[in-house]
C-alpha cells in the first residue's frame, strides 16, 4: 500500500517552519530586547551619526625685539553646520529660518555666496570666477538649464527644498542661500567646509544650545588679533587658505578651512605660529541627541615668534615719513592753487619707504612704507586699500624697485678702486670738472651728460678727487672714472660696475624672510631679460655710473648697502627673526642667525668711501651738512637725486649710517616725487635724533594721530 505522506516531504516542511519560526523570534528579539526605541510606537530606529570636528590649535604670538606684543589669538566660536543631521531632522528649513533670524536680530553678517541679489527684483550678481564655476557645477548636477533665468531657478529651487508656499519670497531667498551653500559643498568636494557664522560670543553659542537646533553646532577657534596700527607690511596677517594654497598646506595636514598667513612675518613663519590642530569626533542620533563625544587628537598650539623689530623704532620711522610726504604734499597743493594752473603736472607725492639696519648683524629695526594701512580696521578697509591709486597694500621697502641716483656713487668707487690703478694707487687722484662730458657726443650715439651743479649753475666743481667728489656729488668725476673701466667695451665696464654693486648688496637677495624684489642691475642682460631689448652702449655704462638709466634697487637693498659700507665691508644676509619660543614659555627654539654673504678685502677702499660719505655731512661742500654738520652724532651720507624723463619732478633717495666712528644703525630712504636727497633727508634726522638722542616712547599714538 502506497503511503500518503513522504518521509522527505515531512522533513522539508519542518525544516521550512524551523526557519521561519527563527527570522520570527529573531526579529522579536532585536524589537523588544536589543532595540526598543519606539517598539511600543511603531518607531524605525534613529539612525547614528557621526561628527568630526577640528580642534583649532591656538596660534603663536608676535612679539618686537623689547617683547612688546604685537598679535595673538583671541578664543571664539565658529558656526557651522551638519548637512547630513541637517537633512534628517523633520524640518530643515525651519532650522535654517530660525538660524538666519537669530543672526540678522543680533546684526551679525551671515556667509551667503549664492550669486542672486536677496531683494526683489531678484537678479544674479556679478559672479567672481569662482562663484560661477560653482553655480554651474550646481546646474549640471541637477540637469538644470544652463540659460535659466533667476526667478526660474529660484521656482526650481523653493520646490527642490520644499520651502513652504505660505513663506515669503524674501524669506524664501534667504533659506534657499543656505541650503545652497550646503549643497554646492556637496557637489563640488574641493570647497572648504561650510561657515555660517565666523567669530561669534560665546552667549550666541548658548543662545543657539538653548534652541536644540539640530544640525547646527558651535567650533571653537581663534580670532587674530593686532595690538598695533603699525609695522602693517611687516607683521602681515591671516586669513583662509585658498585653492592654491591648500595644494600646498595639504601635505602638512592642515584642514580645508584653516587659517594662514598671507603676507609678512605672519607668512614668512607659518610653520611655527601655526600649530597642529586635533579632532573631537561626536557620536548622535538624528534628532540631535549626543551619544558620546571623544577627543581622538589634542591640538598643539603654534609656537611664540619675537622679531628684530623694535616698535617704538617703527613707529616714530613712520611717523617722520608720513609727516615728511604729508607737509610736502600740502606745500605743493597750497602753490598749485596759489598758481591757479589746472595744467601742471600732478606734483603728489604718491609714495615711499624707510628701512632702519643694525649694521652689525642685518636686522631690521624698522622698515616704514607710505601709504600703508591699518591691520586692527583692515577687513572693514579692505575695498578701499584694494582700489586705492596708490597701491598701500603694496610694501614699497622691500618690492618698490628705485633708481638709486647718486646713492650708487660708492659702487662706482668701489669698481673704479679696484681696476683702475691711478686711483686704487692713489684716493686724491684728481679729475677735473668740466661740466658736460661730451666724449660720445659725436661718436654717433650723440650722448652728453651733465653734472648737475652745471645744469643748475653753468659753473664745474673743477679738480676733485675721490672724497671730495662723494663730498659734492660730482656727477662729472664718477662718468669719467666709469667710462676709464678696463674691459675692451662698455658693456665689459658696465659689469664691473654691477660686480661691485652686489658685493655692496645691490642687485641680489637681502635674505629676508617675507618676499622681496631683487630690482634689476644695470647691464645688459638685465635690460635684456626685463625688456627684450639687447642693445648696450657706452651711454648706457656711464648713465649706470652716476646712478641712473638700468639700476632698480629696493629700499632694504639700499639700506643693506649702506651697512655694508659702515661695518668696513661685511654683507650680512637681513633678517626680521630674532627668536621662537616654545608655545608654553618654557625655552627658546630658535635664535636669528644671520649668514655673510660677502667680504670685501679692499678695507682700505672701503675706509676711503666712508671718509667721502663723513664729508658729504660734514664738509663746506657737503650734499647733507644742512642738517648733520652739527649733529652731536656723527653721520656719514649720501644724498641722490633721480631723474626721471618726462616728469618734472624728481625723486628723493637718501641713505645713511651713524655714528660714523662707530656705526650702529644704517637708514635708507625714498620718496617717490620728494625733488631730491638733500629735502628727504630731514626723515632720516627724525630718526637719528630719536635713537641716538631722546629715546622717548611713542608707542601709544594711534595710526595717522600726532607724535607730541
Amino acid at each position: 500500500m502506497q503511503k500518503m505522506y513522504k518521509p522527505a516531504r515531512i522533513g522539508l516542511l519542518i525544516a521550512v517552519l524551523a526557519v521561519m519560526l527563527t527570522v520570527y523570534v529573531s526579529a522579536l528579539f532585536v524589537i523588544q530586547v536589543y532595540d526598543q526605541i519606539g517598539a511600543d510606537e511603531g518607531q524605525s530606529p534613529q539612525r547614528i551619526i557621526t561628527r568630526r570636528t577640528t580642534l583649532n590649535a591656538a596660534r603663536g604670538n608676535i612679539y618686537d625685539r623689547n617683547g612688546v606684543l604685537l598679535a595673538s589669538g583671541r578664543p571664539s566660536y565658529n558656526i557651522k553646520i551638519d548637512r547630513r543631521a541637517l537633512l534628517l531632522s523633520p524640518n530643515p528649513n525651519e532650522t535654517i529660518q530660525t538660524l538666519i533670524h537669530a543672526a540678522i536680530d543680533r546684526g551679525l553678517s551671515y556667509s551667503d555666496t549664492f550669486p542672486v541679489t536677496r531683494g526683489a527684483p531678484f537678479e544674479f550678481l556679478n559672479m567672481s570666477a569662482t562663484q560661477r564655476s560653482r553655480l554651474d557645477q550646481y546646474k549640471e548636477y541637477f540637469n538644470i538649464d544652463p540659460d535659466i533665468s533667476v526667478s526660474e531657478l529660484l521656482a526650481w529651487m523653493r520646490d527642490h527644498y520644499k520651502i513652504d508656499y505660505t513663506i515669503g519670497i524674501l524669506e524664501a531667498r534667504l533659506i534657499i542661500g543656505v541650503r545652497y551653500e550646503l549643497e554646492v559643498r556637496a557637489i563640488v568636494h574641493a570647497i572648504r567646509p561650510y561657515n555660517f557664522l565666523t567669530d561669534v560670543e560665546t552667549d550666541f553659542v548658548s543662545y543657539l544650545e538653548e534652541q536644540g537646533l539640530i544640525g547646527v553646532y558651535a567650533e571653537s577657534t581663534f580670532v587674530r588679533e593686532y595690538h598695533t596700527s603699525s609695522a602693517a607690511h611687516i607683521i602681515g596677517y591671516t586669513g583662509l587658505m585658498t585653492a592654491e594654497e591648500y595644494e600646498v598646506y595639504r601635505d602638512l595636514g592642515y584642514p580645508m578651512d584653516a587659517i594662514v598667513g598671507k603676507i609678512g612675518a605672519e607668512l614668512a613663519f607659518e610653520e611655527y605660529l601655526h600649530g597642529s590642530s586635533g579632532e573631537m569626533v561626536t557620536r548622535l542620533t538624528e534628532d540631535g541627541t549626543v551619544i558620546s563625544v571623544e577627543v581622538t587628537s589634542d591640538p598643539e598650539p603654534g609656537m611664540h615668534v619675537s622679531l628684530t623689530l623694535d616698535l617704538d623704532l617703527q613707529i616714530v620711522t613712520e611717523h617722520a615719513l608720513r609727516t615728511h610726504i604729508d607737509r610736502v604734499n600740502l606745500t605743493r597743493e597750497q602753490l598749485r592753487l596759489n598758481a591757479d594752473d589746472d595744467e601742471e603736472e600732478d606734483n603728489t607725492i604718491r609714495g615711499g619707504a624707510v628701512v632702519v639696519t643694525n649694521v652689525n648683524t642685518g636686522e631690521v629695526l624698522a622698515s616704514a612704507t607710505y601709504p600703508t594701512f591699518n591691520l586692527q580696521t583692515l577687513s572693514e578697509d579692505w575695498l578701499f586699500l584694494n582700489t586705492n591709486p596708490n597701491n598701500p597694500m603694496l610694501n614699497r621697502a622691500t618690492h618698490g624697485r628705485y633708481i638709486p641716483g647718486s646713492t650708487f656713487k660708492m659702487a662706482t668707487a668701489l669698481a673704479g678702486l679696484r681696476h683702475i690703478p691711478r686711483f686704487g694707487n692713489n684716493k686724491y687722484y684728481p679729475i677735473y670738472d668740466e661740466g658736460s662730458f661730451t666724449r660720445y657726443a659725436d661718436a654717433g650715439e650723440g650722448f652728453v651728460a651733465n653734472c648737475w651743479i652745471f645744469n643748475r649753475e653753468r659753473v664745474t666743481h673743477g679738480w676733485v678727487h675721490l672724497t671730495q667728489a662723494l663730498e659734492c656729488s660730482c656727477n662729472y668725476y664718477f662718468i669719467q672714472m666709469a667710462d676709464w673701466l678696463p674691459g675692451g667695451g662698455p658693456e665689459a665696464r658696465a659689469n664691473l660696475i654691477a660686480e661691485a654693486a652686489m658685493d655692496l648688496g645691490l642687485g641680489v637677495r637681502t635674505g629676508l624672510e617675507i618676499s622681496e624684489s631683487t630690482g634689476r642691475l644695470a647691464t645688459r642682460e638685465a635690460r635684456e631679460a626685463a625688456t627684450g631689448y639687447s642693445g648696450w652702449y657706452a651711454a648706457d655704462t656711464i648713465m649706470a655710473g652716476f646712478g641712473q638709466g638700468e639700476s632698480r634697487f629696493t629700499p632694504v637693498q639700499l639700506a643693506n648697502y649702506a651697512a655694508t659700507i659702515a661695518n668696513g665691508g661685511t654683507l650680512h644676509s637681513m633678517t626680521l627673526l630674532r627668536m621662537i619660543r616654545y608655545s608654553d614659555f618654557s625655552g627658546i627654539y630658535k635664535t636669528s642667525e644671520t649668514e655673510v654673504l660677502n667680504v670685501i678685502e679692499e678695507t682700505e677702499f672701503i675706509e676711503w668711501i666712508q671718509e667721502g660719505m663723513v664729508l658729504a655731512s660734514t664738509g663746506r661742500n657737503g650734499t647733507a651738512r644742512r642738517l648733520f654738520r652739527d649733529f652731536p652724532i656723527l653721520v656719514a651720507s649720501k644724498t641722490g637725486t633721480v631723474q626721471i624723463e618726462g616728469r618734472a619732478f624728481n625723486d628723493g633717495v637718501f641713505v645713511c649710517y651713524a655714528p660714523a666712528d662707530n656705526p650702529e644703525i644704517a637708514i635708507s630712504v625714498v620718496v617717490e616725487k620728494g625733488g631730491s636727497g638733500s629735502e628727504v633727508m630731514d626723515i632720516a634726522y627724525t630718526i637719528l635724533r630719536h635713537f641716538f638722542l631722546t629715546q622717548s616712547t611713542f608707542m601709544a599714538v594711534p595710526y595717522g594721530g600726532l607724535v607730541p
